[in-house]
């Protein structure tokens, strides 16, 4: 009991982070696994799945407010998210077979290299690839960070904006087709999650994914209006540098 009502601090928390998440093209689920983690879900049956699930709704809902914009670059986004669509279940398959320590440890490991790339700042040298060049790099990349979004329950936003940079979008077109490729490839890993081991709490659930659609909303209308994330970059690059360093050391050290 104790448990499923520790759960509900979940809602408001989720709400905070989808705002800011939207924002950066990112759907949020490095924060809300090892939050609903912590809270008292499992991490391969429930935090998981939910995570995935309430990155959907983050990811989704912020690209159709992007793509009513016309902030989506659709052919960019097309191959690289059906590459993800395709992998990400065979994550999901090699998630079920293996012991939970290992998979915390790779999802606290994709974390804190997601929260170094932000915070160094680091940016590639802007390419300007050819559209052969751009579906290339999106069919290799999808299919890479697919896996590993079925593995580990992320839509892999982290890594896919740095990767349209690569490709040749500017950094608030990178940050709203993201949004668009993350929804791809996180409602495959769901889907996959949901028909092998997910076992949901409903009412927590719609709860949760009801405060991230508003999160979602307001950020992404925020962003696509009139936004600079560097100091926002700052503030979640430290907070995932935390969640990592937690993770590790109460969940896979201990």
């Amino acid at each position: 009991m104790h448990t499923m009502n520790s759960l509900y601090f979940a809602p408001p928390i989720f709400f905070i982070i989808a705002f800011v998440f939207s924002m950066l093209g990112m759907g949020g689920s490095q924060l809300y696994i090892p939050i609903l983690f912590w809270l008292g879900m499992d991490f391969k049956t429930q935090a998981i799945p939910l995570g995935m699930l309430l990155n959907i709704v983050n990811s989704l809902s912020a690209a159709f407010v992007y793509g009513r914009k016309k902030l989506t670059n659709w052919r960019v986004a097309v191959p690289f998210g059906i590459s993800m669509i395709l992998f990400a279940p065979i994550g999901t398959m090699a998630n079920i077979h293996l012991p939970t320590r290992p998979i915390i440890l790779v999802f606290a490991v994709f974390t804190a290299t997601a929260a170094l790339l932000m915070l160094s700042g680091w940016k590639p040298k802007r390419g300007s690839l050819s559209n052969h060049e751009r579906i290339f790099l999106g069919l290799v990349s999808g299919a890479f960070l697919g896996f590993f979004a079925g593995l580990i329950g992320r839509g892999g936003g982290s890594f896919v904006v740095p990767l349209l940079y690569i490709a040749g979008l500017e950094p608030k077109l990178a940050a709203a087709t993201s949004s668009a490729i993350v929804s791809f490839s996180g409602l495959s890993s769901f889907v996959s999650h949901i028909a092998t081991a997910a076992r949901p709490q409903w009412t927590v659930w719609i709860l949760c994914a009801i405060a991230v659609l508003l999160g979602s909303q307001t950020g992404s209308r925020i962003m696509a209006g009139k936004m600079k994330s560097k100091s926002i970059k700052i503030v979640f690059g430290v907070v995932l540098l935390g969640v990592a360093a937690i993770l590790i050391i109460k969940d896979v050290l201990r």
